[in-house]
């Protein structure tokens, strides 16, 4: 692993029906939280064996099928791509999540296993109960993050960001986080954004082996970067946008994690803006970007009031507060135009 020498800051004595949301989201960095998890019945099952947490986790399955990465040994473990970039190292399969976690049971012991990996499974869509002792409690905020459930063996999630918050509670196994504030993007080196292994590009640089050569500027990457290894029945809050790369140290891995948005539902994703914005404006003669880059941090990265300030409120259409009426009338406009 390369040489991340900062850790991410701790706290203890946090529990799943008094989470601190309000002060880890006004803080806007990233936390762990120690023990937060530890009394799940998932976890204590998975202190046990594998062959336990398995037979537990089974006991939920409503037999829906699964879709799963597949890759073989010399995956490694790391999902990426292939040589060029036009696709990717591992196959996507479907089936029974009891056929899946079998498997990995099959490979526990090898050296050089087989690369499996279920991402962000919707746990009240296939696992349904297992919320009763395996939750933590965002309704008291009034908050709604329903849960996602991450099983897999040795694996490595790249490097990549979240538009959401995030809280992820190590389940089973243990897994290192390592973590970049947003405006390290640049030295990180993301790769295309589609296709993409997880659905959000991911750094090209390999943390285990790094090539300078080709990544230079990752160094200050390294400089700016914070790290922590997680036990089972931790947990990690991970603010929106910052950079995270997730490795799964032990040969059975299972992660629970919770993503919420600080905007209403009404607010859609910012990514769309992003495509947007690629196809509209970055091509452009410079005299046009640089003029186009004033006109959004007039209207966009400025103060949220500031634009429509000058104007009486009765006049101000979309430069006042956007609410849910709002956003209806701005995805008509948009869609309409769009469509011409």
């Amino acid at each position: 692993m390369s040489n991340v020498t900062a850790d991410i800051d701790e706290r203890a004595g946090c529990r799943p029906d008094a989470l601190p949301l309000d002060e880890l989201l006004e803080g806007g960095r990233p936390v762990v939280l120690r023990g937060l998890v530890r009394d799940w019945e998932l976890v204590k099952q998975g202190r046990g064996s594998a062959e336990a947490s398995v037979r537990y986790l089974t006991g939920f399955y409503n037999g829906r099928p699964v879709q799963y990465s597949y890759g073989g040994p010399e995956v490694a473990g790391r999902p990426f791509y292939n040589d060029d970039f036009t696709a990717l190292d591992c196959e996507v399969r479907r089936g029974g999540l009891d056929a899946l976690l079998a498997e990995i049971l099959a490979h526990l012991d090898d050296i050089h296993p087989p690369t499996y990996y279920m991402a962000s499974l919707p746990v009240d869509a296939c696992l349904p109960g297992l919320r009763g002792h395996n939750d933590l409690d965002f309704a008291a905020h009034g908050v709604q993050a329903p849960p996602s459930i991450w099983i897999g063996n040795r694996t490595t999630a790249s490097c990549h960001y979240d538009a959401p918050n995030n809280i992820a509670c190590c389940c089973i196994g243990r897994r290192r986080f390592t973590l970049f504030p947003s405006d390290q993007i640049g030295n990180l080196y993301p790769g295309p954004l589609d296709p993409t292994p997880g659905g959000q590009a991911i750094s090209l640089v390999d943390f285990a082996q790094p090539d300078f050569a080709r990544h230079p500027r990752f160094r200050e990457a390294l400089a700016a970067g914070r790290s922590a290894l997680l036990e089972p029945g931790d947990a990690i809050f991970i603010p929106s946008m910052w950079w995270h790369q997730v490795e799964g140290l032990d040969g059975f891995n299972v992660l629970v994690n919770y993503w919420w948005s600080s905007m209403p539902a009404y607010v859609p994703t910012p990514m769309h803006a992003l495509y947007h914005a690629i196809w509209t404006i970055r091509d452009r003669p410079e005299r046009e970007k640089q003029a186009w880059r004033e006109v959004f941090e007039h209207y966009v990265f400025g103060p949220a009031d500031r634009a429509g300030a000058h104007l009486p409120e009765r006049a101000r259409g979309v430069l006042g507060p956007v609410d849910e009426a709002m956003a209806r009338q701005l995805r008509a406009m948009l869609i309409d135009k769009l469509n011409r």
